[in-house]
C-alpha cells in the first residue's frame, strides 16, 4: 500500500515525516528542485504495512487571471472586468508543480492532505486533488489532516483521525479571489486612467486599487493628517515626594492629572509648599491576581511584536512561521485567542 502526503511547504513536510517516520526515514530532491520527497516504511491504521512518500506544494498552485483578451487595457472597458470570462492558472510556472504532484502519487492508494488548517489550506487540499486525480488509483482514498501545531502529539493525533477536505471552506476562497480579482483590476484601471495627467508630479503608470491595501491606505492617510494638524499644548503637574521618619520616600500623584491652566497649577502648588505634613485618611488593601496569559490571534502577535521587539510585521510572520514549523508555537494564522485543548502549554 502507497500513503501519499502533502504538506504546505517543504519545511513542514520534513518536519512531519521526522515524527511519523520517528526519524528513519530517506530523502531526496524533487524533479522540480522546489520541493522534497521524504520516504519511509511503516504501518498504517494500526495493522497494514504501509510505503509512504511526503511531499509538498509551495503555497498556492494555481492562481485566477483574465483569459487573454482582456489583457489589452485601451480596448477593454474596465466595467467588463466584473463578468469577463476567468481562468485558472500556474501559480508559478516555473516551479512545475502539476507535474510534480503527478508524477509523485502515481499509484497511491491513500491520500493525506497535511495543509494548514485554514481556508486557504482547504482550497489548496482542492488544488493538490486537482493535480493527481487521474495518476492516483481509482479507489484511492482522500483524507485530510488537521492539526494546530507541529509536536509528536498533535501530529500523531492528527494522523490518527483523519477526516475529509472541506469543498464549502475551498469555494468561499475561490469566490474571494475572484472578488480580489475583478475588483482589483478593474478598479486599478480605472483610477489608472482617470488620474493620468491630472497632477504634474504623479506617478500614473499604474495606480493600483486592492480590497486590502486601499482601506489601509486610508488608515495611514487619516493618521499622517492628525499628526499634521496637531497642535502642542504647555501643560503642569504636581508630582509629590513624602519623608518618612524612617527615611523611606513615598511618592503621591495628583488625581487630575494634566492641567492646562499654569495659574491653577501655582496655586495648589503653594498650597502644597505651606504643608509640612501630610494626614492619611483611609488605607484600603486589595488582592490581585494575574492570571495565565492570553493567546494571541495573528493581529495581537504583530502588536505585541512591533511594540515590545520592535520587529516589523513581515519579520515577526517569518518568525512566528521558523517556531511554528519546529514546534513551539500553534499556526500564527489565527483570528482566534484560545488555547487548544491538547495544547502542551509547558
Amino acid at each position: 500500500m502507497i500513503i501519499f502526503m502533502v504538506a504546505e511547504k517543504p519545511s513542514l513536510a520534513l518536519s512531519i515525516s521526522q515524527i511519523l517516520s520517528h526519524g528513519q526515514l530517506s530523502s531526496r530532491k524533487g524533479f522540480n528542485n522546489v520541493c522534497s520527497v521524504h520516504e519511509w516504511t511503516g504501518r498504517y491504521q494500526s495493522n497494514s504495512s504501509a510505503r509512504f512518500r511526503m511531499t509538498s506544494v509551495a503555497g498556492h498552485v494555481f492562481g485566477i487571471d483574465f483569459v487573454p483578451r482582456y489583457n489589452n487595457w485601451d480596448k477593454v472597458d474596465p466595467a467588463e472586468l466584473f463578468s469577463g470570462e476567468t481562468l485558472k492558472k500556474e501559480a508559478s510556472p516555473n516551479h512545475r508543480m502539476p507535474a510534480f504532484l503527478e508524477k509523485e502519487s502515481r499509484g497511491a492508494d491513500v491520500i493525506v492532505l497535511w495543509l494548514d488548517c485554514d481556508k486557504e489550506g482547504e482550497n489548496i487540499c482542492f488544488e493538490v486533488i486537482d493535480c493527481i486525480d487521474k495518476s492516483i488509483n481509482q479507489n484511492a482514498k482522500i483524507l485530510r489532516a488537521k492539526f494546530s501545531s507541529i509536536t509528536d502529539k498533535d501530529i500523531r493525533y492528527a494522523f490518527e483521525n483523519l477526516s475529509y477536505p472541506d469543498k464549502n471552506q475551498s469555494l468561499s476562497v475561490d469566490a474571494r479571489q475572484e472578488l480580489d480579482l475583478r475588483i482589483g483590476c478593474a478598479f486599478t484601471r480605472f483610477q489608472t486612467r482617470f488620474f493620468q495627467g491630472k497632477y504634474g508630479d504623479l506617478d500614473s503608470s499604474c495606480i493600483s486599487y486592492g480590497p486590502c491595501q486601499t482601506p489601509t491606505l486610508g488608515f495611514c492617510v487619516d493618521r499622517h493628517d492628525k499628526i499634521q494638524s496637531f497642535q502642542s499644548e504647555p501643560y503642569w503637574l504636581l508630582t509629590i515626594e513624602i519623608k518618612h521618619k524612617n527615611d523611606k520616600i513615598f511618592k503621591l500623584h495628583w488625581d487630575r492629572g494634566h492641567v492646562f491652566d499654569k495659574e491653577i497649577a501655582y496655586f495648589f502648588l503653594n498650597n502644597i509648599k505651606a504643608a509640612n505634613k501630610v494626614r492619611v485618611l483611609s488605607v484600603k488593601t486589595e488582592k490581585k491576581h494575574k492570571g495565565r496569559p492570553n493567546a494571541l490571534n495573528t493581529v495581537d502577535l504583530l502588536k505585541v511584536a512591533s511594540a515590545g521587539l520592535g520587529m516589523s510585521p513581515h519579520h515577526a510572520m517569518q518568525i512566528a512561521e521558523r517556531l511554528y514549523t519546529s514546534g513551539y508555537i500553534s499556526y500564527p494564522r489565527t483570528e482566534t485567542t484560545q488555547y487548544a485543548e491538547n495544547a502542551d502549554l509547558k
